[in-house]
């Protein structure tokens, strides 16, 4: 499980160290940073498909994603008492990635390229990469180190061996070195990461892959655009946990029950609702009731993920479905550690009956998000690596 999500430099985050348990929903108003906090977990996400740069030109560059404001605003400037205006820099430009979990922690930092005539000089660098021990750097907990091109990992004896010596900037060690003999941590580490899942806005438009007859083999694990949605359901209710399944659609709609209807290998998903004589097909289904069914799948999957991320999965949805998928979260976050990002109040509710749900107000003063509520207490859980 994850104890510290630590995002430095990126869009509206200048320094955040955000705590975690086993349910989290992170809520504030629009514009508060809810959207920058999602996209800076993907990206870590990515870091373990060697997928990181890549990731960051698709968000339009490493300049645009960078954090606009000064370095370390002072608290005069915070209390509008002398006006914002840019100063020396002391530390060099840096945007950091980080968590802290149970076994281990890690932590990324990418930066300005070096001036060359190459094509590709305007993609950041990978200038560090970090795997730990416990909750802080320190250096008797140092793992693996990667500085520049250089990458060490520490053997069975407490001595550093040498991974690799010119590792290309624009490479992850995650992507290279992730060797079961030189760097289990590294091995372990990435395949923990790639476990992770996130569910963001499916489509339930009238062309939706969800609401097409689709070839149907065993799913576990539904698919980030739902097009196996039937196939999923089908293998919940074979090797799954049926009973939760029957649950939850009652939950959301009482009488109601889910078929699957099978034309030689493809599967079609109807809906049996109370009072109708036939069950409605994928393609009469409204957009909120097809939402609420691919996060049915997504949830009750027989092979949870260590971490699960759902960004505002209230689209869609009539306000009255809200409580029953705040259970339906509940539920899941039984088997998997759950990050909510959502700003429908009756879902935030459901899912805080929960006495162990850790609520994350963001807020933004000055153009920087930060943690309503933080102490000192919390930013001192994080300490990033020295470069």
């Amino acid at each position: 499980m994850i104890e510290t999500l630590a995002i430095s430099g990126y869009r509206s985050i200048r320094e955040l160290a955000v705590p975690l348990q086993r349910l989290n929903v992170v809520t504030g108003a629009n514009g508060s940073g809810k959207s920058s906090l999602y996209r800076a977990l993907r990206l870590l996400a990515e870091a373990a498909q060697g997928g990181l740069i890549a990731a960051l030109a698709r968000e339009g560059g490493f300049d645009s994603t960078l954090w606009a404001g000064p370095e370390n605003p002072s608290a005069a400037v915070r209390r509008g008492e002398f006006p914002l205006q840019g100063t020396r820099r002391n530390r060099p430009v840096a945007l950091r990635l980080g968590f802290a979990g149970e076994a281990f922690s890690c932590a990324f930092e990418l930066g300005l390229p070096v001036p060359s005539l190459s094509a590709f000089s305007g993609d950041p660098q990978i200038k560090l990469e970090s795997i730990w021990s416990g909750a802080r750097p320190r250096p008797a907990a140092m793992l693996v180190e990667r500085h520049g091109n250089f990458v060490q990992a520490r053997g069975e004896d407490g001595e550093w061996q040498v991974l690799d010596s010119s590792l290309p900037a624009f490479e992850s060690l995650f992507s290279r070195l992730a060797d079961p003999q030189r760097a289990p941590e590294v091995l372990a580490l990435r395949e923990s990461i790639r476990s992770w899942r996130f569910y963001d806005h499916f489509r339930t438009d009238a062309a939706a892959p969800a609401r097409q007859a689709q070839i149907g083999t065993y799913t576990p694990v539904l698919g980030h655009d739902g097009a196996d949605l039937a196939a999923a359901l089908q293998t919940i209710r074979e090797i799954g946990d049926a009973n939760a399944l029957e649950a939850a659609i009652d939950d959301a709609f009482p009488g109601s029950s889910i078929e699957i209807g099978r034309a030689g290998r493809r599967f079609e998903l109807q809906v049996q609702q109370a009072g109708l004589l036939r069950p409605l097909e994928a393609a009469e289904l409204s957009d909120g009731t097809l939402r609420y069914l691919l996060l049915v799948a997504a949830l009750l999957t027989p092979r949870p993920p260590q971490l699960m991320v759902l960004n505002e999965p209230e689209t869609s949805l009539h306000p009255d479905l809200l409580p029953a998928l705040g259970r339906l979260i509940r539920h899941a976050a039984q088997h998997s550690q759950l990050i909510v990002v959502s700003h429908a109040a009756r879902l935030v509710a459901a899912l805080e009956d929960d006495p162990d749900c850790n609520t994350l107000q963001l807020i933004k003063e000055h153009g920087e998000t930060r943690l309503r509520g933080a102490s000192l207490l919390d930013a001192g859980r994080w300490k990033w690596p020295e470069r």
